[in-house]
This record gives structure tokens, C-alpha cells and sequence, in this order.
């Protein structure tokens, strides 16, 4: 692999690196790939960044494809229209992920397309409440985080479940990052009751708001 690498000997090698296992157990999360990610990424760095190739990975369709687009594609050539239109053709929460971490952080357009899809369904619903969970704890001046909890208040109890977890996320971190609004976080959490009852590895802080607050403000306290 190189930067002389087609499309088609990519896919050739995507095809070498997919395991029937791994895919079973992908699509138990509703994520429809069977490449290991660390594999993955260093097929992304023997590539490095090629975006036309990463463009000709993304009109595959193919999630193992699309997920290396992500770590090969220059972010900030994508316009705001194209990275709209990418983003409701994604159905999986990983690549989802990928797709924001990788492509819209790092791009130009973060803001706006947050405002965008934050009142989205689902997926787009997701990566709009992530790009403000971001903001929450690396850059909340101007924020409006009273009308971010009105919101996840009024919104969060129904919210289909992708685009809910990123709702509880937020809510978590206003809690943990804004102390003047962390016994309301906690209140909406209780009263909400959104995930209390998601199991936990041991060891692990459990996605229950209230806990979640609690326990790394506890941490905070004594690092």
C-alpha cells in the first residue's frame, strides 16, 4: 500500500482483513463490518492522506471502506452541503463516530452543522449532541447550557436511543464541567431516570447522569 494504491487494490486488501466473526459480533451493535480497527488504522498510515481515494472509499457504500475514508480524507476540503449529505447516508453508530471525530472536528464546519443536527432524529441527532458535549467541556463560552438542559428535559426521556445516549452524555458534562448548574444536572438525571438501570463493567462509571457526575467530580477532587 502506498500513495499509488487504486481503489481497487484498497478494497482487495479490506476484503483480506474481514473476519465472519468479528462481523457477527459488529452487527450485534449495529455495525455492519468484520475489520479489526486496528488493522485498520495502520492500513490509514502505510495510505496517509489521499483524498480523492478517501472520496472513491466513501461512494462504496462499504462501512469498512468508509471508516478508512475517515482516517485518509483531508477534512477540511469537504463543504458543509457535502458533509450534510454524507452524514444521513450513515447508518452505522461507529462509522458515525469515525465520521465526526475524524472528519468533522477536524474540518471547518463543526459549528454549524452542530446547530444543524442537533434537533435531528437518531444518527444525525446523535452527532448533533455530540459536537455540543464537545463544546460543553472545551468550549462553552456562548453557550446557552440553561437552554441545553431546558431541552434535554423536555426531549431526552423519548429520544431514540443513539441520539439519547449522546443527550445523557451532555447532560453528564455540564454536570461535571459547570458547577453552577451541576445540582440541576443532577436533578434532571434523577427526575429523568435515563439509563439507571445500564449495566456497568466492574470498574466502570455506569452512564446513570447522576452517578456519572458524582463520580468524576469525586475524581477531580482528588487528582
Amino acid at each position: 500500500m502506498s500513495t499509488s494504491t487504486t481503489i481497487d487494490d484498497v478494497m482487495r486488501e479490506l476484503a483480506t482483513l474481514e473476519d465472519p466473526k468479528m462481523r457477527e459480533a459488529n452487527e450485534r451493535r449495529g455495525d455492519d463490518h468484520g475489520v479489526n480497527l486496528t488493522q485498520l488504522r495502520s492500513l490509514a498510515k502505510l495510505l496517509k492522506t489521499q483524498h480523492e481515494l478517501a472520496v472513491q472509499l466513501w461512494s462504496t457504500g462499504d462501512t469498512a471502506a468508509r471508516l478508512l475514508s475517515t482516517l485518509v480524507c483531508r477534512p477540511t476540503t469537504f463543504s458543509t452541503a457535502e458533509l450534510d449529505t454524507m452524514i444521513r447516508d450513515i447508518s452505522s453508530p461507529k462509522l458515525l463516530d469515525w465520521f465526526i471525530v475524524n472528519v468533522v472536528k477536524a474540518g471547518r464546519h463543526a459549528e454549524e452543522l452542530r446547530l444543524g443536527w442537533k434537533d435531528g432524529d437518531d444518527l444525525v441527532g446523535r452527532a448533533g449532541w455530540s459536537l455540543t458535549t464537545d463544546r460543553v467541556v472545551k468550549n462553552a463560552e456562548d453557550l446557552d447550557l440553561d437552554a441545553l438542559l431546558d431541552q434535554i428535559e423536555k426531549e431526552m426521556r423519548e429520544a431514540p436511543a443513539k441520539k439519547q445516549w449522546a443527550m445523557n452524555h451532555c447532560l453528564a458534562e455540564i454536570g461535571i464541567h459547570h458547577p453552577k448548574l451541576r445540582t440541576r444536572a443532577i436533578g434532571i438525571g434523577k427526575r429523568l431516570a435515563v439509563l439507571i438501570d445500564y449495566p456497568a463493567s466492574p470498574g466502570c462509571t455506569p452512564p446513570y447522569a447522576p452517578v456519572w457526575i458524582a463520580e468524576m467530580v469525586r475524581r477531580r477532587q482528588t487528582t
